[in-house]
């Protein structure tokens, strides 16, 4: 995964034998920090496993462009302020829900994927170009 604001790249093995490894989802956790304020939360591994599960299913080897994941509840006002888009009560605010873009894939191959796991939310976003994830109730939105 590249977080796109830092330029940083994450390749990260989280899981083996069962087990989540500890320091692995504390690292996934800071790479997927608020990038305007520097704050961090523990990512919910259960959004971990559905944007490992997507990309496990789309076939490539090009990692993630990460666009957001925790956001603080500061950074989620302003981008509402700013924005029709951004619910209220993000699960983004929750280290629940990323929103994600891959170079090789449309949103709506990306899309498809991620709903096909029936584990959480999954948004379109095609004019912005990215799809959004989380763990939260299975639905889909957007075009």
């Amino acid at each position: 995964m590249y977080s796109g604001r830092t330029g940083e790249h994450m390749d990260t093995i989280y899981w083996i034998d069962g087990e989540y490894i500890a320091e692995a989802v504390r690292e996934i956790s800071m790479f997927m920090r608020d990038w305007r304020n520097g704050q961090a939360v523990a990512m919910d591994t259960r959004t971990i496993d559905i944007i490992a599960a997507t990309h496990n299913l789309l076939d490539v080897s090009e990692p993630y462009m990460l666009l957001s994941g925790y956001r603080s509840p500061q950074t989620n006002a302003m981008l509402r302020a700013n924005s029709s888009g951004v619910a209220r009560n993000s699960l983004h605010m929750r280290g629940q829900a990323a929103d994600l873009h891959l170079d090789s894939r449309s949103v709506n191959q990306i899309a498809r994927a991620a709903a096909a796991c029936q584990a959480g939310g999954v948004g379109r976003y095609s004019s912005s170009n990215f799809v959004h994830m989380d763990c939260g109730d299975v639905r889909t939105w957007g075009s």
